[in-house]
């Protein structure tokens, strides 16, 4: 699972093109995360702030 700091992330859209199934999309200041992700953690991983984690 895919967590998203909503009070950390700076809603950059960094995330968004690195997602490799799409999943990510970015509303205005929201992160909204789809049903497809398959958790591969390039979402956080891109994150210069570091508010997106992959729960175990």
């Amino acid at each position: 699972m895919i967590s998203v700091n909503r009070y950390k992330c700076g809603y950059c859209g960094a995330c968004v093109p690195v997602c490799p199934v799409g999943a990510i999309e970015l509303i205005e200041t929201w992160i909204e995360i789809a049903d497809t992700c398959n958790e591969c953690g390039a979402c956080a991983r891109i994150c210069p702030i570091g508010a997106i984690e992959v729960l175990k």
